[in-house]
């Protein structure tokens, strides 16, 4: 394992976690039948809105649902993949896919729905984060690469 490299694993995961909780949240309330207040704080802040617009789904798939699979990825890649040499390669590319998702549905939320969504909100947040941490390490992968041999 790259030196240093333990600490923003960890923080990754923990930010996967969060995601995945954030997410399944919202893939419940994707489901519910009724309005709840939730997450309701008026007009422009309104997760139903947003959960249960045309746009929560992909090709049928609710948006929550993939949010969930592309965090518990980042999870395995950040715990049970730690120690592999691509793994901070891999962890920048599913973060940078995730995070263009994530832009591209919160672009949807402003200038489309014109109603914020506080899960998903908090969504974007975990994966910007873990994004900024994937970046860190694949910084510091490809400098201690070129980096000379103490030996």
């Amino acid at each position: 394992m790259m030196r240093g490299a333990r600490p923003m694993l960890m923080a990754i995961a923990v930010f996967a976690v969060i995601g995945m909780s954030v997410s399944s949240i919202s893939l419940y309330h994707h489901f519910g039948s009724s309005k709840s207040s939730f997450c309701d704080f008026g007009e422009t802040f309104n997760c139903d809105m947003v959960n249960r617009s045309i746009y929560s789904t992909v090709l049928g798939i609710p948006v929550a649902l993939i949010g969930i699979l592309g965090y518990a990825l980042l999870l395995v890649l950040a715990t049970r993949f730690r120690e592999k040499a691509e793994t901070p390669w891999m962890l920048l590319l599913a973060s940078v896919l995730g995070l263009g998702f994530a832009i591209y549905l919160t672009y949807i939320e402003g200038a489309v729905l014109g109603v914020w969504c506080v899960l998903c909100l908090s969504s974007l947040a975990c994966i910007v984060s873990i994004t900024v941490l994937a970046s860190t390490l694949a910084a510091r992968s490809l400098w201690q690469a070129a980096a000379p041999d103490p030996d």
